[in-house]
């Protein structure tokens, strides 16, 4: 049986013969997909079709009801079959930040949303998300001269090269473990969070995790899909500082300590992020990664000239985009 038939046969136990009409909703970098589904009295749903073959909806259940805790706004979960990959769920609208974000309505839905994100954090505790460990923060590094450099640039290193890039992935490494752990929703930026009354509406958050403290806040602020002057980022990046302070939360008792952790973190990312892309491009056909890419380089640029430990990395992708040698500068 075919995935489309499976779904209606599961909507059909859901709802009487007639009441209901539905049709694509969304597609994200996964193999889920989202429909909406439009019911008798004009109240609209979404069915999550997550593949049993490729996804495992467990985790997205027990994410929603934990960050449903802190009192953040999720979707609730009406109905499920997690066996065949099927979710029935509260719908949060059609508005997401991307299609919101500019100049005038930045500041307010930023402000939202870092108030959504120490929510989470406040609540944080361990054993009951996946740790954000070396092993994982290293295989996510290693998506980069795997996909990006062998795969999609058709690059192989010298023995040199690999040298620089295994020390660099060691300092970004014990920078990002050092950190405070809080609750990491991994991919909280404006793809995924929806424009509602109370605070964002968070999406796509099934691969949670008890990580870095600063994670999040660079997937919201050095997002891949949208890009604000450092000026801004700074000033919001210290709102959500102080805001964390208020909280109790762990964050560094300086501001400049809290920054260069937010970078690191960001360095990490975008090094991850350039794998992926490359990986949904010549792996999965996704080719609309390939032009968020240059944003992506240039947060992973900015950084590394920066800080002058990361300056033999920048070094290296000199070498790998053929630019004259960058001289960078550090504090």
């Amino acid at each position: 049986m075919t995935r489309t038939a499976s779904l209606d046969q599961w909507l059909a136990h859901q709802f009487a013969p007639g009441t209901y009409q539905y049709s694509p909703a969304s597609e994200d970098a996964s193999f889920r997909r989202y429909f909406r589904v439009v019911i008798a009295d004009g109240r609209s749903l979404i069915v999550m079709d997550a593949p049993p073959e490729h996804e495992d909806c467990r985790p997205f259940v027990h994410v929603a009801r934990l960050f449903a805790e802190a009192g953040v706004q999720v979707p609730a979960i009406l109905a499920e079959d997690l066996d065949n990959g099927f979710l029935l769920l509260s719908d949060l609208g059609t508005s997401t930040y991307l299609q919101a974000l500019n100049d005038r309505s930045a500041p307010a839905l930023y402000d939202a949303a870092t108030t959504a994100l120490v929510r989470i954090q406040s609540i944080s505790r361990a054993g009951v998300l996946p740790e954000y460990d070396r092993a994982l923060l290293l295989r996510e590094l290693r998506l980069f001269p795997d996909w990006y450099l062998a795969r999609h640039l058709g690059l192989t290193l010298s023995a040199y090269q690999q040298q620089t890039l295994d020390d660099a992935f060691e300092a970004i490494l014990a920078n990002n473990l050092a950190q405070p752990r809080v609750f990491v929703h991994r991919d909280y930026h404006s793809r995924n969070l929806m424009v509602m009354q109370g605070g964002p509406g968070i999406l796509d958050f099934q691969d949670a995790v008890l990580g870095p403290i600063t994670y999040d806040l660079v997937s919201l602020f050095k997002d891949a899909y949208v890009s604000w002057d450092e000026q801004r980022v700074l000033d919001w990046t210290i709102r959500y500082w102080e805001k964390a302070r208020t909280a109790g939360l762990h964050v560094a008792a300086d501001f400049a300590g809290f920054y260069r952790d937010f970078e690191w973190m960001g360095v990490q990312r975008h090094v991850k992020v350039l794998g992926i892309f490359a990986r949904l491009f010549h792996r999965d056909g996704k080719s609309g990664y390939l032009n968020d890419m240059p944003l992506v380089m240039r947060y992973l640029r900015a950084a590394c000239e920066r800080y002058a430990e990361l300056h033999p990395l920048l070094h290296l992708l000199d070498e790998i985009e053929r630019r004259p040698a960058s001289t960078g500068y550090s504090f």
